[in-house]
């Protein structure tokens, strides 16, 4: 049988329980995922005077032919998003800055700085995504930035993040559509500290003075990054998830969820309904923790389904700002862009297809028997018929076949790479 055929059978089942296939097909167009450039480049960036990844990031392999220039990424990047159903969004760290050779601190980035990635965004017709960068530099080398006991230090990271706010609106104007920039910091310590108030304290003034500059909100949206732990920092985090999550209600700030910034039986699909209730839009950085904050590539596990399913029943596609942030490079690199993001789209479509309100009375009537049965039986429906049929009309590869185009785009282009 044909793809269409599979898919009008497909279609049958689903409608038994209301669910209008056609009418999901199109709401799942709309939905733009933020793809992160740094999977290209294991976060190198293209600084003049490029560090050594630091800031408890650990990038593991040496998959050949990453990208090592700006063209390089851009190329890998529309390689990526041809393979991938609809129109998206990439997102950049300052550390993507081109400066033409020039050494241009992080506190000194300019607009002019990413014309090239605009002109190209423009015409992709994609939106931009930004984050100041607060590693990977010699005043991030102890671990502390907008939280450093040394002023002049703090002031460095201040201007920095007062910089990529401006990038960003830069970004919002240009392309007709607002630019999520996201702030997440290192700072933390190895051991326990003696003091956990103080670094707090300098934090949030750090981040007051940086929001005191009005930026047009039409065009930049504001949100923090929490976390856990990271490698130099497992005693102790100043941003931890509760510092953020008040700081981010209390001056209408967007909270960023990411997937491995928890604990490891805490999953971000379980926050989402709770933030909802007391803020007006939230923001993810999809990733999969593999015992820790590994980054690894996003598969079509259960928590992408509940993280989908959340977004959807709740009725906040348009409330959800999705990103994605995993970075592996022991496999071809186009190949994890495009297996994360597909995923992350069918976590989408699988919940859209999901009979969401009539679980919900089943529910509340207290009718947990059916409710479990048909969230079980809808496992096995015939959900790869509906993804192949909207690979078909987006006009990207169906199925498996993908592959093949990386396989031949990395012999011809990224084996030529040094």
């Amino acid at each position: 049988m044909t793809i269409k055929e599979n898919y009008e059978i497909a279609k049958k089942q689903y409608e038994k329980w209301g669910v209008n296939v056609d009418d999901v097909l199109q709401q799942l167009k709309q939905v733009p995922i933020s793809i992160h450039c740094w999977q290209g480049d294991d976060i190198g960036g293209f600084e003049v005077n490029q560090q050594e990844l630091s800031g408890g990031i650990d990038v593991t392999g040496n998959y050949p032919g990453k990208a090592t220039t700006p063209e390089e990424l851009r190329s890998d990047l529309e390689k990526a998003l041809s393979l991938i159903p609809g129109k998206h969004r990439v997102n950049l760290h300052a550390i993507y800055a081109e400066t033409d050779g020039e050494v241009v601190d992080r506190d000194e980035i300019e607009p002019k700085h990413f014309e090239n990635w605009v002109n190209w965004a423009k015409k992709n017709d994609l939106g931009l995504d930004f984050n100041p960068t607060l590693f990977s530099h010699p005043k991030a080398e102890d671990g502390l930035t907008l939280a450093h006991p040394n002023k002049e230090i703090r002031d460095f990271w201040i201007r920095h993040t007062s910089a990529s706010r401006k990038i960003a609106e830069y970004f919002g104007k240009e392309l007709s559509t607002s630019t999520l920039t996201n702030i997440w910091i290192p700072d933390g310590y190895k051991d326990i500290p003696s003091d956990r108030l103080t670094p707090r304290k300098r934090l949030k003034e750090s981040l007051d003075e940086i929001f005191s500059v009005e930026i047009d909100e039409k065009y930049n949206v504001d949100a923090v990054e929490s976390k856990l732990f990271g490698i130099g920092s497992e005693a102790y985090v100043v941003g931890s998830h509760e510092f953020y999550m008040g700081y981010a209600l209390k001056n209408d700030k967007l909270l960023l969820l990411d997937s491995g910034h928890y604990h490891p039986t805490e999953v971000i699909s379980n926050k989402i309904s709770s933030m909802l209730l007391y803020s007006d839009e939230l923001a993810l950085h999809v990733s999969r923790p593999v015992r820790w904050d590994s980054d690894h590539v996003v598969i079509l596990d259960d928590e992408l389904r509940e993280i989908g399913l959340e977004i959807v029943r709740n009725g906040a596609l348009d409330k959800v700002r999705i990103g994605l942030d995993f970075f592996d490079a022991s496999i071809n690199r186009i190949a994890a862009w495009t297996i994360g993001t597909r995923n992350m789209i069918k976590s989408l479509l699988y919940a859209l297809l999901t009979p969401n309100e009539y679980l919900k009375e089943l529910q509340e009537k207290g009718n947990f028997t059916e409710r479990l049965a048909l969230m079980e039986e809808l496992k096995t429906y015939p959900f790869g018929a509906i993804w192949d049929y909207y690979c078909e009309q987006m006009d990207v590869p169906v199925g498996e076949v993908w592959l093949n185009e990386v396989k031949k785009y990395e012999e011809v282009v990224m084996a030529k790479r040094k």
